[in-house]
């Protein structure tokens, strides 16, 4: 292989590694400059039940079964602007409005979440009607200020840090099988456009009481499908409209 092709091919594997502006500060600088972010929307997801699943089926087919809800997962986040940040197990994790800042982002990942829903949901019926082990999805969501940053010197990692991504994944523990819970902060940004079920309150180790609501779906008059899942053209003129409202 020559030099060009080698490069070509280091420069590939590192856009498949990193996010697109990422990629290039490294390659510009040999370095990445954290960045603080004031608002970022964070999405955790985990599969209920999953160990014992585990325990059950081989490995390959394990493997195969993540793999397929995860390269789903992986196409829709990309469609609807989030970063992809790592699989932990059976444990899933994108966020929206980093690296690149957008007032959108808390609409951006309950669009995503909800499409994540109703793919998990439909892959499970599928695999139900063949009498195959079937998985349901918790997510979780939350908005909040982040440090983004890249770790490591052979292996590169692109991730966040701060108490908003803790707060994401007590949003997803608490959550429910096939449900999105999300917190106040993300209701507060989305209510006027989705439908959100309020569920109480839960204390975090801090002792900070936090509001948690279900995601349903989208408001009918802004959908066009009926379950609610994808946005209609009234979506979008809504959305610009108050995107000047957003705390995003």
């Amino acid at each position: 292989m020559d030099l060009s092709a080698e490069k070509a091919r280091t420069e590939e594997l590192l856009a498949n590694i990193l996010p697109v502006s990422i990629a290039e500060e490294l390659k510009k600088s040999g370095k990445v400059q954290p960045k603080y972010e004031a608002s970022a929307t964070i999405l955790f997801a985990d599969f209920k039940g999953f160990t014992l699943l585990a325990e059950r089926m081989e490995p390959a087919t394990l493997v195969g079964l993540l793999d397929q809800y995860f390269t789903a997962f992986d196409e829709i986040v990309t469609r609807h602007g989030l970063e992809k940040l790592k699989t932990i197990g059976d444990a899933y994790m994108a966020v929206a409005g980093v690296p690149q800042a957008n007032r959108r982002h808390p609409i951006d990942t309950c669009l995503a979440a909800l499409e994540i829903q109703a793919v998990t949901a439909r892959m499970k019926a599928q695999r139900e009607k063949m009498r195959l082990p079937a998985l349901e999805l918790r997510v979780g969501i939350h908005t909040g200020p982040v440090i983004s940053g890249v770790v490591g010197r052979r292996k590169f990692t692109f991730d966040i840090w701060g108490d908003a991504v803790n707060t994401a994944a007590l949003m997803e523990e608490n959550g429910a099988p096939g449900r999105i819970n999300v917190s106040e902060t993300v209701a507060g940004n989305v209510k006027t456009l989705f439908e959100l079920e309020p569920r109480g309150t839960i204390e975090t180790k801090h002792g900070r009481r936090l509001e948690m609501f279900f995601l349903d779906r989208l408001k009918p008059e802004y959908s066009r499908d009926v379950h609610g899942h994808m946005p209609g053209e009234k979506f979008v003129a809504e959305c610009n409209r108050l995107l000047g409202g957003f705390s995003g």
